[in-house]
């Protein structure tokens, strides 16, 4: 049984402030009155340490709060805080999620990338594009990985979701120690994002198989995915956001699912916390974090008769499904989109040109008259890897990314 008292790690390796090396007498430096003392740096680290709130900490100080932050960002200070959140921190959460990293955020409020997490969406947060790496984040997944920490829990130290964590991993180059042999960090990637998604097993390695990665059996994406440590929670304390998510997933009877995966929690956790919380009410989906209805064979029937005959968003909406849903079970069953558009020199060129400048798929395939699904297959297939770009205020069209730079475009067409 677990150690339901363990401390939550907020850090794997330290990427504080250097301390430079004297190798010359030190000449004189002009006076700054606002410059931090020795005693003052002590007593920061010491009432940061006892999770005392950064007002107070800048009033026992007699520094300003951003301050004080600015130095505890320097210092390379993480701590988990246990103190409920105020107003001014949730309106600053609404303001700059999304447009930082959940490390950045979580560094500057004394918290955990956690908490965060939890905070957001409780708040109904939700990042529109992912933003950049830090070199901090970058610094927790080679020490992680190295070190054989189940990939989960990296995810949760860093504040990332698994899928993009195995997705930096591949472009830095690196493999986590208990990676099986003969899979990719792209397939776990795409594994992982299904897995997250509330699909089967078996259907992720029907899909897997569609996408030109090896077919993959239901044991296989088993042991896979307790390797990666999905769904463990370690032993760790529960934060009052994550009671307050569970409180309200009970009261809006939504997936239980998605919450265990988003806050790294095994079954038995949620079912010992839920019990602990007194929450009673029937589970309103009982597929778990599938949301649409089941298929039923009438609906598998018009979707052989009609799929690749009429548009994917209008077949969508006529059967009261997502575009994703449509694609997912026309894969399943095997179907081929009849008005598949066949690829041309141009358009080849064009992918690898948007790939090379910075193009997101959705505007790509705008461009191409393509399907974003389709596309991002294809793309999988030709070892080019978009990920999370931001789309552009003006769509660029297939003239436009033609006309882009001759040496992009000749890399491109090589």
């Amino acid at each position: 049984m677990s150690d339901d008292t363990a401390a939550i790690i907020v850090e794997l390796v330290s990427l504080g402030e250097p301390v430079p090396k004297v190798s010359a007498p030190l000449g004189e430096m002009q006076y700054r009155s606002d410059s931090w003392t020795p005693q003052e740096v002590r007593t920061l680290r010491q009432l940061f340490n006892g999770d005392t709130p950064m007002p107070e900490i800048a009033e026992a100080l007699g520094r300003g709060l951003h301050g004080v932050r600015d130095k505890v960002c320097n210092l390379g200070l993480r701590r988990h805080s246990t103190r409920p959140w105020n107003e001014l921190e949730d309106h600053e959460l609404i303001q700059t999620y999304g447009k930082e990293p959940a490390a950045t955020i979580a560094a500057r409020y004394g918290r955990s990338c956690g908490a965060v997490y939890a905070r957001a969406a409780i708040l109904g947060l939700s990042e529109a594009a992912a933003p950049a790496w830090t070199p901090w984040e970058d610094a927790q997944l080679r020490a992680g990985f190295a070190a054989d920490i189940p990939t989960a829990q990296v995810a949760l130290i860093i504040g990332r979701p698994h899928s993009g964590v195995y997705s930096r991993a591949g472009k830095l180059g690196i493999k986590h120690a208990s990676t099986p042999k003969g899979w990719t960090n792209a397939e776990i990637e795409r594994a992982t994002e299904f897995v997250e998604a509330g699909h089967s097993y078996a259907e992720i390695g029907t899909i897997l198989g569609t996408e030109g990665f090896p077919t993959r059996t239901k044991s296989s994406l088993q042991g896979l995915m307790k390797r990666t440590g999905q769904g463990k929670g370690w032993g760790r304390v529960w934060m009052p956001e994550e009671d307050e998510l569970l409180i309200k997933a009970y009261r809006d009877k939504a997936s239980l699912t998605h919450l265990r995966n988003r806050l790294g929690r095994s079954v038995f956790s949620i079912r010992w916390r839920a019990e602990y919380l007194n929450l009673r009410g029937p589970h309103a989906r009982s597929k778990g974090f599938r949301l649409g209805p089941d298929w039923s064979e009438a609906d598998e029937a018009r979707l052989r008769r009609d799929y690749g005959k009429i548009p994917t968003p209008e077949l969508a909406r006529q059967m009261g499904r997502t575009r994703a849903a449509i694609f997912t079970r026309a894969n399943i069953l095997g179907l081929a989109h009849a008005g598949r558009q066949r690829w041309t020199s141009d358009h080849l060129a064009a992918l690898r040109i948007a790939h090379e400048h910075g193009i997101s798929l959705t505007d790509l395939a705008a461009a191409l008259g393509r399907e974003v699904d389709a596309l991002h297959k294809y793309a999988a297939k030709q070892g080019l890897a978009f990920g999370r770009r931001p789309r552009r205020p003006a769509p660029p069209t297939l003239a436009d990314i033609l006309n882009l730079p001759e040496a992009a475009k000749g890399k491109g067409e090589g």
